[in-house]
């Protein structure tokens, strides 16, 4: 009897044992399908602000876009699209996100256009294990010192600008700078390595100024650019900023007095708002244009007959990163966090916004960017006809590689 007595307890306690090892199993592996029954993007910019025609609402129609074209479903459950302002504030994009992942359910977030709210919102996704592919900010931070296990980065980043418009530049005698940088990370980071590329290429940064973000009057600095004598005067900001010391430049007759302006960042968004009168014969780089082939054209022509424009790298590769997103969790079988964000480093991109790229294990989307000049009116044939391509530039050589980014994840 003692012995039965003994035998049962050992049957018991085997019992309980793998009952506490399975529950532990199912609280860690990756449930198959959709854990809430629908699979939420949230589409978090500037859409009312300096970069509103950079990204904005024209991103939300781009990420609708690419949910429509999957089938409005993945894994038999619904894909919806959420969306907000930041109005470029890292604190209120913070709040929206923590509010999105804690209540709304949203799986991933997109676009996250401005530097100082990617980073800030990448922080966060890393606590909560949620992913976020950044298209609209630029830091290469984000993939280098700053990486996530959950964080990916598609579209361009600074690094890349500095190797196409930076290197271009300094390449056809342009070997003297003086940078107009926005004061936050964006800016900080985009002269930094463009600064690294024009001293690499020996070349010599003569100064620099930094204006705060949304400014409305360049006069200061740009008389001060203009009273340094550099050959180049480097724009390191973006969207209405940009246009703006455009314009204002011009006033002062900066570009008639022999120096050049690079548009560091500037888009199709921005050449069109300026007009080819202004913005003719600058050189620029993106990740897209909508006439470089009949796939791209493809895309563009859908997107224009929705709003009215063309799109810029942004948009197109909003459209890029949530189909990838949407592949990966279909490839996954399941919403899990580790499990997509692992799909997405297998799975290759093949679209009309990459051809053959790849993601790294920093989350850095690698593809061609391509050098272009505005051109000017009379180049200019049809509607959004704005751009004459320079040059390829092949996606090994714009981005760094993950060993060389500085990603902690890497090393």
């Amino acid at each position: 009897m003692t012995r039965l007595r003994r035998a049962l307890a050992r049957t018991t306690a085997l019992v309980a044992g793998l009952g506490i090892a399975v529950a532990a199993h199912a609280q860690t592996a990756p449930q198959k399908g959709a854990s809430d029954g629908v699979v939420k993007i949230g589409i978090l910019n500037d859409q009312s602000g300096v970069y509103a025609d950079f990204g904005g609402r024209g991103s939300v129609e781009a990420a609708r876009m690419a949910v429509e074209d999957f089938g409005g479903k993945v894994l038999d459950v619904p894909v919806q699209i959420v969306d907000a302002d930041h109005q470029n504030k890292p604190d209120i994009a913070s709040n929206v996100a923590r509010q999105w992942y804690d209540t709304d359910k949203v799986d991933a977030i997109m676009e996250l256009t401005t530097s100082s709210v990617a980073l800030a919102v990448q922080g966060l996704s890393k606590e909560k294990r949620k992913i976020t592919i950044v298209d609209g900010a630029a830091t290469s931070d984000l993939t280098g010192k700053q990486c996530t296990p959950y964080g990916f980065h598609w579209a361009y980043d600074t690094h890349a600008l500095a190797v196409g418009t930076g290197g271009s530049l300094v390449e056809t005698g342009g070997d003297t700078w003086f940078f107009l940088t926005a004061d936050y990370a964006f800016g900080t980071a985009l002269q930094a390595d463009v600064t690294q590329y024009v001293t690499q290429k020996g070349g010599k940064v003569v100064g620099a100024v930094r204006h705060p973000l949304s400014a409305q009057d360049f006069s200061s600095f740009l008389l001060q650019a203009q009273g340094s004598g550099a050959k180049i005067i480097g724009l390191a900001n973006a969207g209405l900023d940009t246009a703006n010391a455009i314009k204002q430049a011009a006033e002062f007759g900066i570009v008639q007095g022999g120096q050049r302006l690079a548009a560091l960042l500037f888009t199709l968004a921005e050449v069109h708002g300026l007009g080819l009168k202004a913005a003719q014969g600058i050189v620029l780089t993106e990740g897209y244009y909508w006439d470089l082939d009949d796939q791209a054209r493809g895309f563009a022509k859908r997107y224009m007959a929705r709003t009215g424009k063309m799109p810029n790298m942004i948009q197109a590769g909003t459209y890029s990163s949530v189909t990838h997103y949407l592949k990966a969790v279909k490839a996954a079988g399941t919403d899990d966090t580790d499990a997509v964000a692992a799909k997405m480093r297998e799975l290759p991109v093949d679209d009309f916004f990459a051809r053959g790229g790849k993601v790294q294990a920093n989350g850095r989307m690698v593809h061609d960017m391509y050098l272009f000049q505005v051109k000017s009116p009379a180049e200019s044939k049809a509607p959004w006809d704005y751009y004459k391509l320079l040059a390829t530039i092949p996606g090994d050589k714009a981005f760094l590689s993950a060993k060389a980014s500085g990603c902690p994840l890497t090393q």
